[in-house]
């Protein structure tokens, strides 16, 4: 579990044990609305964390189609295979899983990151390479 996880779940802890110690000091009606809102931040937060990485993963897929047709779009002839930042394993945890990177055929000895932001909004970031920069087939000319 990475630390800002931790951080999280103790941040949502205390906020729940928080409401549920004020709503014990409170009495009748008021009590069970604090009992309930305490019940339906819990229900709401494991929900959340349920969810949130089958949200991370459609977001991926959607940024790695958009990132298909933009590479198709600017390098019509060449082939390249793509890889995401497999986010759920350990390990993992540290890199930000929406840098998607892309490794061309015919440049297999780089590695290209890039940004997808929207449709129009793509952005090659970083590279990962031994060569001289000179060599490099597929570097745009704004890296940010």
């Amino acid at each position: 579990m990475h630390p800002i996880e931790i951080i999280e779940f103790m941040i949502v802890g205390i906020v729940i044990a928080a409401v549920l110690t004020i709503s014990l000091f409170l009495k009748g009606k008021y009590r069970k609305y604090g009992l309930l809102l305490s019940l339906v931040l819990t229900v709401g937060f494991g929900i959340f964390y349920v969810i949130r990485p089958y949200w991370i993963d459609a977001q991926i897929n959607k940024k790695v189609e958009m990132l298909n047709g933009y590479l198709e779009e600017h390098y019509p002839n060449e082939e390249w295979e793509i890889s995401t930042v497999p986010h759920r394993e350990d390990g993992y945890e540290h890199l930000n899983p929406f840098y998607i990177s892309v490794i061309f055929k015919n440049e297999p000895e780089v590695s290209y990151q890039y940004w997808v932001e929207n449709e129009t909004s793509v952005y090659q970031r970083e590279y990962s390479t031994n060569k001289n920069l000179n060599d490099l087939k597929h570097m745009e000319n704004e890296l940010e």
